[in-house]
């Protein structure tokens, strides 16, 4: 991590104790909670229940945001960094999902998403009590995004999206965070989808992907400028055509309904499947994540925010 300067923008406040939270998280959803899906519905409980109480430790307001999902009732957590009720100059929302496929804790998918989520929700809380930051930033964790609740009016992300639009709420941006702590450095590790497979495109995993639609090019743009001004952590953007619906692939998460509703959304990514070979299993545990990479992610978010205008 780079060290502050005269004039240069502020990176993590502690790298070290960066990382030690980011582990913290993984270890209280993945280990402590373990495997959180609509199954297991206490488990899901358990694990909005710690969201909730990390954001509210540190400070942020929080909003819970109930609906039915045949037995239960699942709830995505929304915490906000700056007053609802202020006019700022951007509003963001960053989101992930904190359910995991049956079968496995889910540590890549998505525990390192919400771990990132967490810790950049407190550090840019702590930033605003010394500057001016000219961002509401909403951050929301999605209660279901995996099989079967996937495209369902089941899926976390869905529900907040069409009452985003129902309500008349803008948003600058949705960034969703999926899948953003491993890594593999060997070169060939990293794959890609038809036709991304045919271009020069790295062939090792160590980059962060930044993917939008055409009507997020602004958005992406915008991100990969803030993300490069931290050479630390490589970046790859992406622009889809189409929705995304000519490459699949690309809409497997959270900011698909964004898009569906026409509001800017990108999807932060390690690339899942294209770099993970524990996707879906029950390898995807915490020790296999890569922390340094994680709190790079930290850094570039909160540079992102303290640099929008």
């Amino acid at each position: 991590m780079h060290k502050t300067k005269p004039g240069d923008i502020t990176p993590l406040l502690d790298p070290e104790e960066t990382k030690r939270r980011l582990a913290d998280h993984l270890k209280a959803l993945t280990v402590t909670i373990g495997e959180r899906n609509m199954f297991s519905p206490d488990k899901l409980t358990a694990a909005a229940s710690y969201i909730e109480s990390i954001h509210r430790q540190n400070g942020l307001d929080v909003e819970l945001e109930h609906y039915p999902c045949n037995h239960f009732t699942a709830v995505n957590v929304v915490a906000f960094s700056g007053p609802p009720e202020a006019p700022p100059v951007k509003r963001y929302l960053v989101g992930a999902h904190y359910d995991c496929v049956l079968g496995t804790v889910g540590a890549d998918d998505n525990a390192s998403s919400v771990a990132v989520q967490l810790e950049t929700a407190r550090q840019l809380h702590i930033l605003r009590s010394s500057r001016e930051i000219p961002a509401l930033v909403k951050f929301v964790s999605f209660a279901l995004e995996e099989y079967p609740a996937y495209a369902t009016m089941r899926m976390g992300s869905r529900v907040h999206a069409r009452g985003m639009k129902l309500r008349n709420e803008t948003t600058d941006g949705m960034i969703c965070l999926e899948m953003v702590g491993y890594t593999c450095n060997i070169p060939g590790c990293q794959k890609y989808p038809f036709p991304l497979s045919l271009m020069n495109y790295p062939r090792q995993g160590d980059y962060i992907s930044i993917i939008g639609n055409f009507g997020s090019k602004k958005l992406v743009s915008d991100l990969a400028g803030s993300f490069a001004k931290n050479p630390a952590l490589p970046i790859v953007p992406l622009i889809v055509p189409l929705n995304g619906w000519i490459m699949p692939a690309v809409r497997l998460s959270d900011h698909a309904p964004f898009w569906n509703q026409r509001f800017p959304a990108v999807m932060v990514t390690d690339s899942a499947f294209f770099r993970n070979p524990y996707y879906h299993l029950p390898a995807d545990t915490m020790e296999k994540l890569d922390y340094d990479f994680m709190a790079r992610l930290v850094e570039n978010l909160l540079i992102f925010f303290l640099s929008t205008t």
